[in-house]
């Protein structure tokens, strides 16, 4: 029988660039001049996911302020980035807005990124028997992958949601194991966090040694296996292999708990929910979410739907993240993390 208890955790940055560059060719611009396309695609997917999913538990996490521990690693973690769009800058206090009138729980801890906040409450949910639904499209999450911990990732392109479990990662990353995604991350790099890597080292050959040696620890112990330049650039970044594999694991002790009762989906505010979209002027969004929570509860006796790959809805989240810091906004009620 299915696992009946489900927690979907949202990982918001990473959802709120994609919603924006979904309609970075036809940006959603409002008559009082404000481009609202990250509210809009952030908000489509949102709706899009409880509508098909129905879920029970919910959150959406936030980074607050970025990741000290890996700042302090390696000051220039993250440091090519490029200035957040003011679009996204605008965006973010409005999306704080319409998740507390929906009565969805906001968590941000400061000095934790998005990624570590999910996987701490994700290992904790699962050790209390839930089955746990990552909604991110970051590859760096199916680290955490586990028999009841998945990726949940957005539709793109035209193509349905994609769920990776233990196979799918097995088989993306040809590795044995989810947790080899750290080691894989730490040999290659990672451009978008300005994560160095092993010299000399990508996608093909990161596989290879992964085949081969299991872990970054077993390779650099067997450099004496490998020949010519490749051996030279390995043997002379040892630390800088080892380094790349601390700052590609995703910290699972962050001081956040994880309190069934506080992460339940409940009926949102349909009337301050209203008020932002008209604000806004999302009059469409406005039928399909006053439609969506038209019932007394958010609860159904309905069946839950299967999680499955399926056919994408109207919108497509379809562009690759965008990258940049975003302002830290201590403004707005958020779940207690203590």
């Amino acid at each position: 029988m299915a696992n009946e208890k489900k927690l979907f955790l949202l990982d918001a940055y990473a959802l709120i660039f994609r919603g924006y560059y979904a309609f970075i060719k036809n940006p959603r611009i409002n008559s009082k001049g404000m481009d609202t396309s990250a509210i809009m695609g952030f908000t489509n997917s949102l709706i899009d996911l409880i509508n098909r999913e129905k879920p029970d538990y919910l959150a959406v996490a936030f980074d607050k302020g970025g990741s000290a521990e890996r700042s302090d690693l390696f000051p220039d973690y993250k440091a090519n980035r490029s200035e957040t769009p003011e679009a996204i800058k605008i965006a973010v206090p409005y999306i704080h807005q319409l998740l507390e009138a929906m009565h969805i729980p906001i968590i941000e801890k400061a000095g934790f990124e998005a990624d570590d906040i999910i996987g701490t409450l994700s290992k904790q949910a699962e050790r209390q028997g839930f089955d746990v639904y990552m909604v991110t499209p970051d590859k760096d999450f199916a680290q955490l992958v586990s028999p009841h911990i998945f990726m949940y990732r957005p539709s793109r392109m035209g193509n349905g949601i994609e769920i990776w479990g233990v196979p799918e990662v097995q088989e993306k990353f040809e590795i044995e194991r989810p947790e080899q995604v750290i080691d894989f991350l730490g040999m290659m790099g990672d451009s978008v966090d300005n994560i160095p890597g092993l010299p000399g080292v990508g996608e093909k050959t990161a596989k290879k040694f992964l085949a081969q040696y299991g872990s970054m620890e077993k390779l650099l112990e067997s450099t004496h296996e490998l020949k010519g330049k490749l051996k030279e650039k390995i043997e002379a970044n040892k630390e800088l292999g080892l380094l790349s594999k601390k700052l590609a694991r995703i910290i699972l002790d962050v001081p956040v708990t994880f309190d069934a009762k506080n992460y339940a989906l409940e009926k949102p505010d349909l009337e301050k929910v209203s008020v932002i979209f008209q604000e806004l002027e999302f009059r469409r969004l406005t039928e399909r979410f006053q439609k969506l929570f038209s019932d007394t509860a958010v609860k159904t006796d309905s069946p839950k739907p299967s999680l499955k790959n399926e056919v994408a809805q109207p919108f497509d989240l379809f562009h690759q993240p965008g990258a940049g810091e975003l302002p830290v906004n201590d403004t707005y009620k958020t779940l207690s993390t203590t």
